[in-house]
């Protein structure tokens, strides 16, 4: 369970705030919500209930908070009590975060309220508090209370954090010249508020630059497991078996970038209340988007019931295993037996040598498993068995099993020794159905038919490239060339400095666009480029050995072959005779070249005569009927499934024509006829795989649209294409 948070911004939106800085193209306003929107979109994306937030207005035009009256706490505006803000919500504090025309209101007042707001809402209860504060330090103060609001943070266990404008910080190197005394004098009175309170000061300019460093998601630690790591079998009759009492926790496990929903564009002109129930709760108005309800029903052919189908309850299905082309179904009771009836274990079967292990196979994730909490003995001998692992250099084998009635795997225990833990690393073993081994010629040797090995050959590297090669791999060592920070020589992109490029910018982009509905997405984040390309200063320093390595391997640019652009003429006959309108068309169909031979038969011959009729019927019923009895040819012949792809691609060709050729009751009769002879074998046994495969090709009927000498309704052509549609959904079936 996550722990609950209570955090209020205090957002400085005086007169001053709307000015600009020298070197920035926004207003102070703006450039410190940069900060304010990256933190608060931060936790609205992780929708947590437990994670509340508020806003104060300082220096506002108007004043609403509970502690005013008689005239103080002036000028603090709540635009937002504590709650699980959401994007609307965010979408409203845009609208109200714009720079007011007052410059009356205090900051440690301010500081009072936001006190005041925590404390009553977590009462008692455990939370994490916070207050943040961004201002530009030009407003009022009043220094003579701040002793006490620094106790009273202390108490409540409140951090307070104080981001100030062009403030002075010398840990970060920056110092405002020309720094009004005024400023001067409330940043003095901010930092001895922050300190007295064990909070944070620093500038804002330090805390935007920080947003470009990914944040990594902390977890609290949850036992996936509590029960007993064995060596031996503690129910053997001689008792030499060690049961140790452990927990198992998650090591290294992989994040996941958020998933995006279909959802639907909102009409300007629709509103929520045209929704009705749960969906004008899932309407996102500052969004326009509405989400998508998604609902799957299970029918099965009945030609007793309306609509030849007949609805079946999810409860009523049982699950069916694909067996070749026929389905095996499984009943409940049924796969119960197959199930294993395991009980949670962590069992050693035996140990291996770290040096013999093949690494290759660690590729999952990680677990860690110490001894339980409280129980000092087991500690105590899991520690001697870590310990022991690490002296002979062996791993542990071990069958684990997580919950009762849980596939079991087969898990490699590894020992770490850090300074304050001791712990078994448990990672997943393959088992031999997960390997796939390949077998490739080696790199190293060319063998002659014989079986003589060639040592010498132009596929082979001689000693001067592999030198070459090795003095280029030192070149480019990345163990020695980055810095710490003291100027020490260190690795260069260690794990923990880098950063899932996907995850983080998606995470970037999305928090953008939230508070950002037209402006240009940002780049990314220049960290998450680092480590993408090797280090310039690093390629520089290796071209020696680069060009040494090229040259011992040989290597040469090969130029892109120049395509040529002569395109060769259309030879026409000395004659001028048109060759194809002199010869008949073809009467039958050639197989091997069944599609331009259709079409052939279909197009009537060439001529100029623009008035010249187009593919008269008589031709394309010859045409099509020569074609299908290829297409029944093929089916029938084929050996297995290896002529299906030829068939349905003729199939498909014949189906497009006959739609454009407006004769659409060809194409009907024949697949009423094809249907009939695969339902009696008339084309060879067995061919129900080919009608799945037509189905999934969408190769249906066509619609034939009703026709008379008077002409049609619109209503008869809806009704002719619910039959139509109706008769297609009924179709498919082989009875």
């Amino acid at each position: 369970m996550t722990d609950k948070e209570a955090t209020v911004y205090i957002v400085d939106v005086g007169k001053s705030m709307g000015a600009k800085q020298p070197g920035r193209d926004v207003s102070n306003l703006d450039w410190a919500m940069v900060y304010i929107w990256d933190k608060m979109t931060t936790i609205v994306a992780l929708e947590r209930k437990t994670t509340f937030q508020a806003v104060l207005a300082l220096r506002s035009d108007h004043s609403y908070n509970e502690l005013m009256q008689d005239g103080s706490y002036e000028n603090i505006y709540v635009l937002q009590e504590l709650k699980a803000l959401q994007r609307q919500d965010l979408k409203e504090l845009q609208r109200q975060l714009v720079p007011s025309k007052s410059n009356q209101g205090d900051a440690i007042d301010a500081v009072v309220v936001a006190i005041d707001m925590i404390t009553k809402h977590c009462k008692k209860l455990k939370y994490k508090r916070r207050i943040m504060l961004v201002t530009d330090g030009r407003g009022h103060m009043d220094p003579d209370q701040i002793p006490d609001i620094a106790e009273k943070l202390k108490d409540e266990d409140i951090e307070l954090i104080v981001l100030g404008i062009d403030f002075d910080d010398p840990e970060y190197h920056f110092k405002e010249e020309d720094k009004p005394e005024h400023k001067e004098k409330n940043e003095t009175l901010l930092k001895q508020l922050a300190d007295g309170s064990k909070g944070i000061f620093g500038t804002l300019a330090q805390a935007i630059e920080e947003l470009g460093q990914p944040r990594v998601k902390s977890t609290r630690p949850i036992a996936s497991f509590k029960g007993t790591l064995t060596i031996g079998s503690p129910s053997n009759q001689y008792g030499n078996s060690l049961v140790i009492a452990v927990e198992r926790y998650p090591k290294v496990m992989v994040r996941k970038p958020p998933s995006a929903s279909t959802v639907r564009a909102l009409q300007q002109t629709q509103s929520s209340a045209t929704l009705q129930g749960d969906d004008a709760m899932d309407m996102d108005q500052a969004n326009g988007a509405t989400a998508i309800l998604s609902e799957r029903n299970y029918y099965v052919d009945d030609e007793t019931q309306p609509g030849g189908r007949r609805d079946v309850d999810y409860e009523d299905l049982i699950r069916g295993y694909e067996y070749g082309r026929s389905v095996v179904p499984l009943s409940e009771s049924e796969q119960n037996i197959t199930r294993l009836e395991t009980e949670p274990c962590l069992d050693v079967l035996g140990f291996v040598s770290s040096k013999d292990f093949p690494r290759q196979m660690l590729m999952t994730t990680s677990h860690i498993v110490v001894g339980a909490k409280g129980d000092a003995e087991a500690t105590m001998a899991l520690s001697s068995l870590v310990h022991a692992l690490s002296e002979l250099e062996d791993y542990a084998v071990a069958r684990f099993v997580a919950k009762k009635d849980k596939a079991p795997f087969v898990v490699l225990l590894a020992p770490l020794i850090q300074p304050d833990y001791e712990c078994l690393v448990e990672l997943e073993l393959p088992f031999a159905e997960d390997v796939r081994t390949y077998r490739f010629a080696p790199l190293d040797k060319i063998l002659t038919v014989g079986g003589k090995e060639i040592t010498e050959h132009a596929r082979l590297p001689n000693d001067n490239l592999k030198q070459a090669m090795s003095d280029y791999v030192d070149r480019m060592d990345l163990t020695t060339f980055g810095d710490d920070e003291e100027g020490n020589p260190t690795e260069y992109g260690k794990i923990e400095d880098i950063y899932s490029p996907l995850l983080h910018r998606l995470d970037q982009v999305i928090r953008w666009r939230a508070t950002n509905d037209a402006q240009e997405i940002p780049p990314p984040y220049p960290i998450l480029l680092k480590y993408a390309n090797p280090p310039e200063d690093l390629i520089a320093a290796a071209t020696p050995q680069l060009s040494a390595l090229k040259s011992a391997a040989k290597v040469e640019k090969v130029p892109p072959q120049a395509k040529s652009r002569r395109t060769k003429p259309t030879t026409n006959p000395i004659s001028g005779l048109d060759i194809a309108a002199l010869l008949e068309p073809a009467s039958q169909i050639d197989p091997s070249n069944s599609i331009p031979s259709f079409e052939r038969m279909v197009n009537p011959p060439p001529t100029t005569d623009p008035d010249a009729p187009g593919p008269d019927p008589e031709r394309i019923s010859k045409a099509s009927k020569s074609l299908t009895q290829v297409i029944e040819k093929r089916i029938k012949e084929s050996f297995g499934s290896l002529a299906y792809e030829r068939a349905l691609e003729e199939m498909g060709h014949l189906r497009r024509r006959l739609d454009e050729l407006e004769e659409p009751r060809l194409w009907n009769d024949w697949l009423e006829s094809l249907k009939k002879k695969i339902a009696a074998d008339g084309l060879g046994e067995d061919r129900f795989e080919f009608w799945r495969r037509v189905r999934e090709s969408r190769l249906g009927l066509l619609f034939v649209p009703p026709r008379r000498p008077a002409g049609v309704s619109g209503a008869e052509v809806e009704a002719a294409r619910e039959k139509w549609l109706l008769e297609t959904r009924n179709f498919w079936s082989l009875k």
